[in-house]
């Protein structure tokens, strides 16, 4: 049934075939696959505006992609012009973009607050105070008025995801990626649940997802996975999976967003993002989430440096990673997308990645989609 919606959905929306890189072309024999495989990659880019001529505009239109991530500052080039200029460019980048894609697109950014938020004060927008500030104040009010002014302006602007709240403990306030930049609300789970809370509920009532991040916790890292191996195994304790599995429990879960960091408590081999163990294991079976896991970028240096691009796609997909967010920031590889999708197309095809664990990523990333966009996609 599920092969049969798709194909009328194709042919109504009459979608063309994947072009591919010159190096990995080969004939297309499995379209509904591929705008399967598509749907499940977020894809960066450069530029204020964007052109037919550009990558990401050709990965919307002939690769289908499920969305894309806006950030502010370049990072490979260490430019502080990216994707944001002003509120009326990025109202108009993003039109743009949705007026592009036959299925609508997950417009993605993090907008934390305080260090991490790509629309800033000098760009013309409001200023947010970080997570560590606002529970640091005691009055969930003051985290309510911020996640409310937060999804208003984003909806305004045309994005429908933040990958925020952190559901990371402070376990070590001297991490360098989550604690010494005031990301995580506190070190107590209970005032994390309390805060994260507010902030889902202020994004949701203005048709804003969020993702919770960093499964199964940063916090008490002492490395940043952003730029090599992460090993948390002496540092990680129990009590840091607490904050999701009361927001998954409360149904405050859009998205859960994974950690690239390795515990050889949980598993001795991969690290979370690659791990079957602790993402369908533990997540999914041990918390009963059924929502949407979403890999941190997969460009980052815990799991570029280490693993092969193919090697790491298999394992997320046998982990159950049902969105892959390509954010070209931190390696600038924007042709690369339909080489991504061919690999993951080689993995079902012979046999490695079973199709309905495909399906089964694509009925996630469907319903989001629907309910977010009524009428305008079919599941």
């Amino acid at each position: 049934m599920l092969r049969t919606r798709l194909t009328q959905a194709l042919l109504a929306m009459t979608l063309t075939l994947p072009t591919l890189s010159s190096s990995y072309a080969a004939p297309q024999a499995d379209p509904e696959l591929d705008f399967m495989l598509g749907q499940m990659l977020i894809v960066g880019f450069d530029g204020l505006e964007v052109s037919d001529r550009d990558a990401i505009v050709q990965d919307i239109r002939e690769r289908h992609i499920g969305g894309v991530i806006l950030f502010d500052f370049h990072v490979p080039e260490r430019r502080p012009v990216r994707n944001v200029e002003s509120p009326e460019q990025v109202r108009a980048l993003i039109a743009s973009l949705q007026a592009k894609a036959q299925t609508p697109l997950l417009v993605a950014v993090d907008q934390e607050g305080g260090r991490v938020m790509r629309l800033k004060e000098r760009h013309g927008f409001p200023a947010m105070q970080s997570p560590q500030q606002l529970a640091d104040q005691g009055d969930l009010a003051a985290t309510a008025a911020q996640a409310e002014m937060t999804g208003a302006l984003l909806n305004e602007l045309g994005f429908n995801l933040n990958f925020a709240p952190l559901a990371d403990l402070n376990t070590n306030p001297d991490n360098p990626v989550i604690g010494r930049l005031e990301r995580s609300y506190s070190a107590d789970p209970d005032v994390v649940v309390a805060h994260a809370a507010q902030v889902v509920d202020g994004h949701r009532r203005h048709g804003v997802l969020t993702a919770l991040k960093h499964f199964p916790g940063h916090g008490s890292s002492t490395g940043d996975s952003h730029y090599g191996f992460t090993d948390v195994t002496e540092t990680w304790q129990p009590i840091e999976l607490e904050p999701f599995a009361e927001l998954i429990r409360q149904q405050r879960a859009d998205m859960v967003m994974t950690a690239h960091i390795f515990n050889a408590e949980l598993d001795p081999e991969w690290p979370a993002t690659l791990s079957p163990t602790i993402m369908h294991g533990l997540l999914r079976e041990q918390l009963g989430f059924d929502g949407l896991i979403v890999s941190d970028d997969m460009q980052m240096g815990a799991i570029r440096d280490h693993y092969g691009l193919e090697t790491a796609l298999r394992q997320s997909l046998l982990a159950g990673v049902d969105l892959f967010i390509f954010g070209n920031n931190m390696a600038y590889e924007p042709e690369r997308t339909g080489e991504i999708i061919a690999m993951m197309r080689r993995l079902v095809e012979d046999g490695t990645i079973e199709r309905s664990r495909i399906e089964q990523s694509w009925q996630r990333i469907c319903a989001i989609k629907a309910q977010r966009f009524p009428g305008q996609v079919t599941c």
